[in-house]
């Protein structure tokens, strides 16, 4: 039996991606909408004519037949919604950031482990086969020893007033926004958290952070990021070995700034190159969540992963503040 979603809020990014996400996805049916206007719901109902409006987010979180509830909220709404739609007994997939300290995550846990249900915060790039393909690779030795990982993830949103990420009151920002995908991407196919940031060069415009540069020292690598919503658009991360390194051309988002592609210089075997071209990372997303749902599998990306991640963000804060 597929499991029945509710959407709450009628968001741009939930009407080009994840409501057709989760009406394409195998076990889901987009069944429910949370939005005051009719208009809104008008894009929605194109592709699933049957969906149900509901004029508030607690007339859907009501609904006993709505099993699943996506969250792509305002970042200062994201621990409220996702607690209140726990405590309705929904499973919780909410967007990224799903806080904005990591120690707000722990009443979602503890909510989570409390009631049985599936939640978690919506990192679609691990469910993209190219990012398996890269942890595989790197666990399995294909680069040698890890000694540095590189990212950068930029875009140019400048003259965009009204744009949620310049509103520091709701969690704006471009490291909530973009540095949530290089460190967290960093953390997840390394499996290691860093024990130091070294570097955290913060450029703030009107309350938020529209230029990052950031690095840390790991265990046994370092790892160097910049992320910007004041520079031209550029997706890329690398992890460099003493024996090769991979470099990925769209690591985020995939097959819409670039075809999805690795490239792979090992030594004495110099480059391989492998593409993805038709994977949708949001819709597989769905899968796996639905998954998770009916059959109890595993999530590839917990509650957990994401309190490491925004603890990492928070790291990077302090040590700007302090100098």
């Amino acid at each position: 039996m597929p499991v029945k979603w509710g959407i709450l809020g009628a968001s741009g990014f939930a009407r080009q991606h994840m409501a057709p996400a989760i009406h394409a996805a195998e076990g889901a049916v987009l069944a429910g909408l949370a939005t005051s206007s009719r208009d809104k719901a008008q894009p929605f109902r194109a592709f699933q004519p049957d969906l149900q409006r509901y004029d508030t987010y607690d007339a859907l979180l009501a609904d006993p037949e709505i099993e699943a509830v996506y969250i792509p909220l305002p970042n200062h709404l994201h621990v409220e919604w996702a607690k209140k739609a726990m405590a309705a007994g929904k499973h919780v997939l909410c967007e990224k950031p799903i806080a904005l300290q990591a120690s707000e995550i722990d009443e979602l846990i503890a909510l989570r482990d409390k009631t049985g249900l599936v939640a978690t915060e919506a990192y679609m790039i691990v469910h993209h086969p190219q990012w398996k393909r890269v942890k595989h690779l790197v666990e399995d030795g294909a680069i040698g020893i890890l000694m540095h990982v590189e990212g950068v993830f930029t875009y140019n949103n400048a003259g965009q007033d009204d744009n949620i990420r310049h509103d520091p009151f709701k969690g704006g920002g471009g490291i909530p926004d973009i540095g949530v995908y290089t460190y967290g991407a960093t953390r997840w196919v390394t499996g290691q958290e860093p024990e130091m940031i070294t570097q955290s060069d913060l450029t703030y415009e009107n309350g938020v952070d529209v230029i990052a540069r950031v690095a840390a020292q790991f265990d046994c690598f370092t790892a160097h990021w910049v992320n910007s919503m004041r520079m031209h658009p550029l997706q890329t991360m690398t992890f460099h070995g003493d024996q090769g390194a991979i470099r990925m051309t769209a690591p985020f988002n995939a097959n819409v700034y670039d075809v999805a592609r690795i490239e792979i210089h090992q030594q004495d075997l110099g480059l391989r190159v492998e593409r993805f071209p038709s994977d949708n990372h949001y819709k597989l997303q769905v899968e796996a969540f639905c998954r998770s749902v009916r059959k109890g599998h595993a999530l590839e990306w917990s509650l957990e992963d994401a309190q490491g991640t925004q603890a990492m963000i928070d790291a990077i804060y302090a040590k700007a503040k302090a100098g």
